[in-house]
């Protein structure tokens, strides 16, 4: 099979925003607690954080991260998380039936976030709290000095400001299983009126309005636009929530799941510029697609422990075991986000640690990469710059949601500051591999700097504690002939190529 992909580097989608590889880290199952932070264990450090995990976080290449929640975040009080660990309260979690210790809390997860290189994007509660409660956090964490929250927080330990750029407005608000959901137009005027106070309090900061928990829910359309009727002109970002699962043991559909993402995102997009429109604005908002990710492997044994263990210390929930087809879908979603990365600017892979995370950890033991570490990874780390628009000439399949699905999912990512283009692709073709063509119009070739794939796996091959070896080969080799660069994709692969320029 050929494929033929021609990029421009006059004709470009825009520049990636890092934030689009961001991660999330919130107070469920062993992604706080026995995840990035373990006292006692041989890697923790004095505050009780894990090296070992720290050393992968800083790997995968994340520079921002979601916190603390989630369902979570709706119950959450964040008072109960500074001052001194053994005045702390211990709190029922209502959102995953489990036990809060709050030994980890604003402070301790600052320190570890600045330790590991990444910003924080917080969330508030606005499901049992308030607008009250929104401006004060922002004062606590943001201002620096002589105010009631601000010197608090330096009694707390913290004399300069954690100065946290982005915030979200509460979290899945549309949900039925929320604490404290709401309608569109509750939701809608509380999120305003906390936006303004918020943006009073600290002007330079971002805010992240809530948008559908999916895009199956019954309001999906409708509450974006009626929480856009209050919020548009107070917030700078509208969230997407989504989950894939190949429960029905469906490849070609399974891996089909990122056209369902690309609809999503344009039809969010559709409806920002519709309030737009209507508002007569001159503002455009952007996307925050700060939860995705693959979650099915755990939902039954999921349902067993909350009815077994309720009420337990950092229950082992959403614990997916990923597989080789769940790293191709992943890397068909990342591409997906590069794609439309002229409007998404952030986005978090949900989560980071042991809950349906690239990385996983062993109390007492050891921390390993999962399958879906390494295209995150690869995108992390390389996928900066500016997107060029793909035009990309490739035999297509159909399956049950999707008449025409792509064999190859890819797209290039110029990188001006090292001279190269950095090119994704994914090959959905299980039988055969894909002689594929890369026409980079306007560029000097001048060789490959590197080619990394993942391919060659059953597909249901996990890393676990005992067993890694789904990782790339990073020996993969390319060709250059002027400046078309040929690649043979492997069958069921997942591709890096980094082609040097001038």
């Amino acid at each position: 099979m050929k494929a033929k992909m021609t990029v421009n580097k006059a004709f470009t989608v825009d520049k990636v925003d890092p934030r689009i590889y961001g991660s999330f880290v919130e107070h469920l199952g062993r992604c706080v607690y026995e995840g990035i932070y373990e006292p006692g264990h041989k890697t923790a450090n004095a505050l009780g954080f894990r090296e070992d995990v720290k050393s992968l976080v800083k790997e995968l290449g994340t520079p921002f991260i979601r916190y603390p929640g989630g369902n979570f975040v709706s119950g959450y009080n964040w008072q109960d998380g500074i001052g001194p660990k053994e005045n702390r309260p211990r709190r029922l979690d209502l959102a995953w039936k489990t036990m809060e210790t709050n030994e980890v809390g604003i402070h301790e997860f600052a320190a570890w976030s600045k330790e590991a290189g990444t910003e924080i994007n917080m969330a508030v509660n606005l499901g049992t709290k308030g607008i009250d409660e929104a401006r004060n956090i922002v004062e606590y964490c943001n201002h620096k000095s002589g105010s009631y929250w601000s010197d608090l927080r330096r009694k707390n330990g913290a004399e300069e400001p954690f100065d946290i750029k982005t915030w979200c407005l509460g979290n899945e608000m549309d949900g039925p299983w929320q604490m404290g959901a709401k309608t569109a137009a509750e939701y809608g005027r509380i999120a305003a009126e906390a936006a303004k106070m918020m943006k009073w309090t600290d002007e330079r900061i971002e805010l992240v309005a809530c948008g559908s928990s999916n895009s199956e829910m019954p309001t999906f359309a409708s509450w974006e636009a009626t929480v856009l009727e209050h919020t548009y002109e107070h917030v700078d970002y509208l969230s997407l929530h989504v989950y894939y699962g190949n429960r029905a043991n469906d490849l070609k559909g399974y891996l089909a799941k990122s056209l369902n993402m690309d609809n999503f995102i344009k039809g969010v997009v559709a409806i920002c510029d519709y309030m737009k429109a209507k508002k007569r604005s001159k503002k455009k908002l952007n996307l925050s697609f700060d939860e995705w990710n693959v979650w099915y492997h755990s939902n039954a044994q999921d349902e067993k422990l909350r009815k077994q263990d309720p009420w337990t210390e950092a229950l082992p929930l959403l614990e997916d075991v990923y597989n080789f087809e769940d790293a191709l879908l992943v890397g068909c979603l990342l591409i997906t986000l590069l794609k439309n990365c002229d409007r998404v600017k952030i986005a978090c892979l949900a989560q980071l640690v042991n809950v349906i995370a690239p990385i996983m950890t062993e109390k007492g033991g050891d921390a390993w990469r999962q399958t879906t570490f390494y295209p995150f990874m690869h995108a992390a780390n390389h996928g900066l710059g500016t997107v060029l628009t793909p035009v990309i000439d490739v035999p297509s399949y159909s399956c049950e949601e999707f008449s025409e699905v792509p064999y190859v999912e890819s797209v290039a990512i110029f990188n001006e500051e090292k001279d190269e283009v950095v090119i994704f692709a994914v090959n959905r073709n299980a039988e055969e591999a894909v002689e594929m063509d890369i026409d980079l119009q306007g560029f000097n070739v001048t060789g490959i700097n590197a080619y990394s794939e993942l391919s060659g796996f059953n597909l249901k091959a996990a890393n676990t504690k005992s067993s890694r070896d789904v990782k790339p080969n990073d020996n993969a080799t390319a060709k250059v002939a002027g400046n078309t660069v040929s690649a043979n994709l492997a069958p069921l692969s997942w591709n890096m190529i980094k082609v040097a320029v001038k």
